[in-house]
């Protein structure tokens, strides 16, 4: 009995120092200590006791005493680990450089210190910037008509560009000392954000010059005299910027563009003999390329006379070319899918500009693909999760009006639970989306450009945008399916792909950057391994990697202690940051951060550079990191908000949802996983009891959508932040109203109901049966007027546009779809 309590303390004390990483200088220590003690209280083991002297004073030796250890252990690793590591091309290395690791850093850990968190500062905005948003932003919307933008005049009016350009809209990123509005990346989101709920295409047109383009790349590299001339007049909107970087044989590959430009003298302006550089293109899909006047440019740099330096393959440069430059081509528009901001192709053939229209200038040639990944996370931080948080709280306050307002075997809808299932998804996806849009873009406001989380943001944001608003076109049914200017949901569901394709298609994002880039880049050690294995100066090489791969090792078993307890326990012990009902949720968090960590290391160290290819297993341990980062950045938000619990449910939805589909990754990663052995070792050690995550319940579901379907300070809190107008004239503020009127009116059909089970009222027609009902003082005039208003306010929100039998296409030009003078007097006034 004695020894099998002795072999527990130990074997427990020996669990501890795992869990809590205990450094080998510390593991060495204790055991000397432990058999120091063992030889003065034990006089009847020598000879065991020698053997295990004898055995630790070896393997301390080894381990402790460096020069050893790297001879004896370390350089064989050394050289199994430059085996199986990937190949890395140059652009590959920039983009994985680029950005910095922030609270992934800390999810990759396995042990993610939550008051961290919590110690982020809330985002918020300034004084200007929300007058800014209550003001301008504001009549921006209001001046907005997506019908007639979408359907007659297939652009933004003329009075919109002017608003844009008179009020700073192209130049949010753009410091004050340039003239422009120096917003945060919070304001940048929140005007994006609102214009996007009532425009797509007037919210693409603001987004793309406040995005990766000129702006922002003359505001990192440029130099002094580019910064001076041009951001002023982008701030102005004297000029209309593009970015063209996408061509048709370089889409997600971009690093691949065939575009190039030739390092060369000849005359130019008038000027002899100027150095420069001799340029050839053909991109397409360039958002606003039809109206820029100044064009950016990405092309691959050649110089065969060697007349920048002895290289004669530069690399991606990128460069600033007025539009009307001789050689330019301005092609024809795209259509994206009936969403009709400006798009379109671009070409050049040879055409000459000087090397001061080089971004940067000279110095800067060569280094365009660098220059890039840094400035991804604008268009991934800010613009497509404010593009996905705009068209989702839209969809979430409108639908959960109507699915009140609509009625079917005399119930509202809302109130069915086939409907009630998907109003919750789509109640608690909004609160995600909109929690993460916040948490990513104060991001940047503290200094931080997170490139793996950006990606998360994009991919995640972007995908659960589509899955709200399909969700809502199914409750809507047959009127979300007919165009017109009382659909507010078509133009919403057409635009979906256009977020899922830009900045990287999605598809790409989650099967090769988020883990490819993430299981690297927010590693603790593998970055410092790899860096030290392609050290050119191989002695020193093998030094730095002796240092970090230790620690490594011991990460890795410290995971696999912790990941094995943490599913015995439940994670019950895990300290936790906050009490009561979401307390459980940073537990099981940081149990899941600790089974990626574990799944990371054994699949880099059995696959290696075979996990590059992995496409599959690399996207289930994305979705294992950003559902982590999802529901991170969601008790963020609750916290921040004061921890209001009317919010609770959704809070609650998104934190079991995410820890359940985090299972469901982790449960296929381990059915697919290529070594059958590890993959039954690894989900022994991940969930020694099977899978103990549910999908959020049905009751916590019905909690969800009762907040969609009431006003309530829940309801604006998660929708805060859109064009909402008191107009009733406009879909939205129609819906609000009645919405209130049909619910007042609830209370008095409840009294007539009530009535008739009673049989003091008859089946008659409402009309009448309101009458007889007065007559009879079941309720009074007053109350039988809010049921009649209501009815009228309810048949306007459900009503569907119509046209006549030709939809007024003009015959002379069957390619047009609509014009303008045939569809507004052929569409039915809203």
């Amino acid at each position: 009995m004695i020894a099998l309590v002795a072999i527990l303390a130990v074997s427990g004390f020996v669990w501890s120092l795992f869990y809590f990483r205990a450094s080998l200088a510390l593991w060495t220590v204790l055991i000397f200590v432990c058999l120091s003690v063992w030889t003065g209280i034990d006089k009847n083991s020598t000879i065991l006791q020698s053997l295990s002297w004898i055995i630790f004073a070896a393997i301390a030796i080894v381990l402790n005493v460096r020069p050893i250890r790297r001879q004896l252990i370390t350089n064989t690793i050394f050289s199994a680990f430059k085996k199986i590591i990937p190949s890395m091309s140059a652009t590959e290395q920039d983009a994985l450089e680029a950005g910095s690791v922030w609270w992934d850093g800390e999810l990759f850990s396995g042990a993610p210190n939550w008051e961290n968190l919590h110690k982020i500062a809330k985002p918020g905005l300034s004084k200007e910037e929300q007058d800014f948003i209550d003001g301008p932003v504001e009549q921006l919307c209001a001046l907005l008509n997506d019908w007639e933008i979408s359907h007659l005049q297939h652009d933004l009016s003329e009075d919109v560009w002017d608003f844009i350009k008179k009020n700073g809209l192209f130049g949010m990123i753009i410091p004050k000392r340039y003239g422009g509005l120096g917003f945060s990346a919070i304001a940048h989101s929140c005007v994006v954000e609102k214009i996007a709920s009532r425009s797509v295409t007037a919210a693409v047109t603001v987004m793309v010059p406040n995005s990766l383009g000129p702006a922002e790349l003359l505001l990192r590299y440029g130099t002094d005299e580019q910064k001076s001339y041009y951001l002023p007049r982008l701030a102005r909107g004297d000029e209309i910027p593009c970015f063209a970087l996408t061509g048709p044989e370089a889409g997600s590959d971009a690093s691949s563009i065939p575009d190039r430009g030739v390092v060369c003298r000849q005359e130019f302006e008038g000027q002899k003999d100027v150095l420069g550089i001799r340029v050839s293109w053909d991109k397409r899909y360039i958002t606003l390329g039809p109206v820029a006047t100044l064009l950016g440019l990405a092309f691959k740099l050649y110089d065969p006379d060697k007349l920048l330096g002895s290289e004669e393959e530069l690399g991606i440069t990128v460069a600033l070319i007025p539009t009307k430059t001789k050689g330019v081509v301005i092609g024809r528009r795209h259509f994206p899918i009936n969403i009709p901001f400006q798009n379109g192709p671009n070409s050049g053939k040879d055409v000459f500009i000087p090397m001061t229209w080089l971004i940067g200038g000279q110095e800067r040639a060569g280094q365009g693909w660098r220059m890039l990944m840094e400035c991804l996370a604008a268009g991934r931080s800010i613009s497509l999760p404010a593009l996905s948080a705009g068209a989702s709280k839209l969809a979430t306050r409108a639908i959960g009006a109507y699915a009140r307002i609509r009625r079917q075997f005399k119930l509202p809808i809302g109130k069915f639970e086939g409907v009630e299932e998907v109003l919750a998804r789509i109640g608690g996806l909004t609160y995600m989306i909109d929690s993460v849009r916040l948490m990513t873009a104060g991001a940047l406001d503290i200094g931080e450009e997170p490139a793996v989380i950006s990606a998360i943001a994009k991919y995640h944001l972007t995908e659960s945008m589509r899955k709200v608003v399909n969700d809502a076109m199914d409750i809507q049914g047959g009127a979300g399916i007919c165009l017109g200017p009382r659909n507010f949901l078509a133009r919403s569901y057409q635009a979906l792909p256009i977020s899922i394709t830009v900045e990287g298609a999605n598809i790409l994002t989650r099967c090769l950057i988020i883990f490819g880039q993430g299981a690297i880049r927010c590693h603790p050690y593998v970055l410092q391994e790899l860096d030290a294995a392609s050290n050119p100066d191989t002695t020193q090489g093998k030094i730095l990697f002796d240092k970090i791969v230790f620690k490594h090792a011991g990460f890795t078993i410290s995971n696999m202690a912790r990941s094995f307890f943490l599913g015995l326990s439940h994670a019950l012990f895990v300290k936790k940051p906050v009490q009561g009902p979401v307390a459980k949720y940073y537990r099981q968090l940081t149990r899941m951060s600790s089974a990626l960590a574990l799944a990371s290391d054994m699949s880099m160290l059995a696959l290696g550079g075979e996990l590059k290819r992995k496409e599959r297993l690399s996207g289930r341990m994305a979705d294992v990191l950003s559902h982590l980062y999802l529901a991170s950045a969601t008790l963020k938000r609750f916290r921040d908000d004061g921890s209001p619990e009317a919010d609770l449910p959704l809070l609650q939805w998104v934190c079991e949802n995410s820890l359940f589909t985090i299972q469901e990754s982790l449960i296929e990663l381990f059915r697919n996983y290529p070594i059958r052995s590890l993959a039954h070792f690894l989900r022994i050690m991940v969930f020694p009891f099977g899978q103990t995550y549910r999908k959020p319940s049905d009751k916590l579901g019905h909690k969800v959508a009762l907040l969609l379907l009431s006003p309530s300070d829940t309801r604006e809190r998660l929708t805060k932040g859109i064009y909402a107008p008191k107009d009733v004239t406009q879909v939205m503020g129609r819906l609000d109203a009645t919405l209130e009127k049909v619910i007042a009116a609830e209370k008095v059909e409840k009294k007539i109901r009530k009535a008739k089970a009673e049989g003091l009222l008859k089946e008659i027609r409402s009309h009448a049966l309101l009458a007889v009902a007065v007559k009879l003082n079941v309720i009074t005039e007053a109350e039988a007027n809010l049921v009649m208003v209501a009815a009228k306010a309810r048949k306007e929100v459900i009503a569907v546009d119509d046209f006549p039998a030709d939809l007024g296409l003009m015959a002379s030009d069957p390619s047009l779809s609509s014009t303008s003078s045939a569809l507004k007097k052929a569409t039915r006034s809203s």
